[in-house]
């Protein structure tokens, strides 16, 4: 995976986890207020609505005024806006908050806002349902409908009344002293809060009020995931809409090169993720167009390398038809046979080249010495070329290194290739070299023939190709030599190129490949 898509992909996932996290802190953010404005509501409507229904609350609680601030005013004297005083028209308990703490109002049906401030809501409000519990339990003497008295009370302000009968429902021992002191006792904490609460008669009465507010629930939880997942999948979905495009454009070059524009090339870009696969491609496409173009070349060449001698047997057909004499007919049918043989040399070496050039031979590589492949060349074409002179320079250097991974057979060929043109091009002289050292092989084949312009050195490895053509064909050959051997130093991971002997004054064609593969 490229460095710059892993970068760029990196700082795409950190900015999907901080946008989500952002996202979800929002949404969490803002339904906890919601949530804990309508809890506070919902905690303070059962005793607003109790103490709104009382004729006259702050006289029969005459005790609430010096422990809160709680009074009756007009809706004029209330900082409120449109909806809140609507909504106080409709009966709704109101929690507005500020520094000081929280501020309770209820519209009583008598007229004017009933108005009761607390610092701490949850335990002040707590501890006031407590007082105005006590106050009309102790009203009613033990057994005399208390039971049914504490029910009706319990459920109207929205709490559970316990009574404590047993030793091991009592609390801490600091409790109950708090509990003797001021007749109720607040212990518990936000989550769950209870106040104990000491009646005239001495009875123990646990008073637990609604769970506290839990900023997170299994609700919201739920919510928040549900939204992780909805901009996880946004985010995958927008970095997949630049993958999928990236791929569009391999597809729609493929379908290009499928119509026959083997021109048409996938831009492979910086960073992205198909840029590998793009660049693959396009030497897979240029691949393909290189063996199209060799295939169409090939078809053309053999078209017109087959022509002639064809023609010539042809010709020779219809010599032998008007031929009187034995001698004549002899000469007919050795010169069709010397071209039966050119036909067959002509397609070993199509055959040849075509197996090299789409796709290559089955290469065996194994160890061999190219010093003796060398000799065994310049043997071969000594006796062929009995007129040139055909030297091997080979050091001792070259001796200690000659060991080399190779495949001998083609290996032997592209030596061959060089030396016999060298011998047939030479008004003489041939030399062989050997350059080998631990990492290295060279060989270079030279001779003081003609040799070939430098504007020629690339166009003299193309197939077929022929810088003049009568001299190559009197001199034999085809044009396929120089590219078989180009072919075979390609898979074995060389090269070959074409230049001019500084000592001999003709070609020197050079072939340059890695000793151990």
């Amino acid at each position: 995976m490229p460095v710059t898509f892993s970068l760029k992909l990196f700082t795409r996932l950190a900015g999907l986890a901080v946008l989500i996290a952002l996202s979800c802190s929002v949404v969490a953010w803002g339904l906890s207020s919601v949530r804990h404005q309508a809890w506070q509501e919902q905690l303070a409507a059962p005793l607003m609505d109790w103490l709104a229904t009382t004729p006259t609350p702050r006289q029969q609680y005459h005790w609430l005024p010096g422990l809160y601030d709680f009074n009756i005013r007009r809706v004029g004297e209330l900082d409120l806006d449109a909806v809140a005083q609507e909504r106080l028209g409709y009966g709704q308990t109101l929690v507005v908050s500020d520094q000081v703490g929280a501020r309770l109002l209820v519209a009583r049906p008598a007229g004017g806002v009933l108005s009761l401030r607390f610092r701490n809501l949850y335990q002040d409000l707590a501890e006031a349902t407590a007082l105005v519990l006590l106050w009309h339990m102790n009203e009613v003497p033990p057994g005399k409908g208390r039971d049914s008295l504490s029910g009706s009370l319990a459920e109207a302000l929205g709490v559970r009344l316990t009574s404590l009968s047993h030793v091991d429902q009592l609390p801490a021992p600091e409790v109950l002293d708090r509990a003797w002191e001021r007749n109720i006792a607040w212990y518990g904490d936000q989550g769950q809060g209870r106040v104990l609460m000491r009646l005239a008669d001495g009875a123990l009465v646990r008073m637990d009020m609604p769970p506290g507010f839990r900023t997170l629930s299994w609700p919201v939880l739920l919510l928040l995931v549900g939204l992780a997942a909805l901009v996880l999948l946004i985010a995958v979905r927008l970095l997949m809409r630049d993958l999928e495009r990236n791929l569009r454009s391999v597809e729609s070059v493929a379908v290009r090169i499928a119509r026959g524009d083997l021109e048409a090339r996938v831009e492979p870009g910086q960073g992205n993720l198909v840029s590998r696969l793009a660049r693959s491609f396009n030497g897979m496409a240029e691949q393909i167009q290189r063996l199209v173009e060799v295939q169409r070349e090939m078809i053309h060449a053999v078209s017109h390398e087959l022509r002639t001698p064809v023609a010539r047997i042809r010709f020779g057909v219809q010599m032998i038809e008007s031929a009187r004499d034995e001698q004549a007919l002899q000469r007919q049918l050795d010169g069709i046979d010397n071209d039966i043989q050119e036909l067959d040399e002509l397609i070993d070496e199509i055959l040849t080249y075509a197996r090299l050039e789409q796709g290559g031979p089955v290469f065996s590589l194994r160890p061999a010495s190219v010093t003796d492949l060398v000799r065994q060349v310049i043997e071969e074409q000594q006796v062929l070329h009995p007129a040139v002179t055909i030297d091997a320079v080979i050091t001792e250097q070259s001796e200690l290194f000659a060991e080399s991974d190779v495949e001998p057979r083609y290996l032997h060929r592209a030596i061959q290739n060089l030396v016999g043109n060298a011998c047939r091009y030479a008004a003489g002289r041939v030399r062989v070299s050997c350059s080998l050292d631990d990492e290295n092989c060279r060989v270079d084949v030279e001779d003081d023939g003609p040799g070939i312009p430098e504007q020629e050195w690339e166009k003299v490895f193309s197939a077929f190709a022929r810088l003049d053509d009568s001299r190559t064909r009197n001199s034999g050959g085809y044009g396929l030599g120089l590219s078989i051997v180009r072919r075979i130093l390609f898979w074995h991971g060389g090269q070959s190129f074409v230049g001019r002997s500084d000592e001999l004054g003709g070609a020197r064609f050079s072939l340059v490949w890695p000793r151990r593969q």
